[in-house]
């Protein structure tokens, strides 16, 4: 009876635990729709506080020549090709849905 249930243990209670591990660790480290939403939304909301910034930064530097801008520039082709990825990305996301 021993036997039995020592080889039951080894073929099928133990590839259970491990198969149900990494269907674990398989399933949390995907991005759920939940979650993709969110960044989009938090990606729309940083796009609109940077219109912002350039429209403070356009109005105090009008009003002060001396005023230099001390952030990343949206003008300036190298600090846009990361934003331009990001909307490449989200463009082709966009595509397969």
């Amino acid at each position: 009876m021993e036997e039995i249930f020592i080889v039951g243990l080894i073929f099928v209670g133990l590839p259970w635990v491990i198969f149900h591990y990494i269907t674990k660790w398989k399933t949390a480290a995907t991005i759920t729709n939940d979650d993709e939403a969110l960044l989009e939304e938090l990606y729309n909301l940083a796009k609109r506080l940077e219109e912002r910034m350039d429209t403070v930064e356009r109005l105090v530097s009008s009003e002060n020549p001396d005023f230099r801008v001390a952030r990343i520039q949206t003008d300036r082709n190298l600090d846009d090709e990361p934003l331009r990825d990001l909307d490449r990305l989200l463009a082709q996301k966009g595509e397969r849905k």
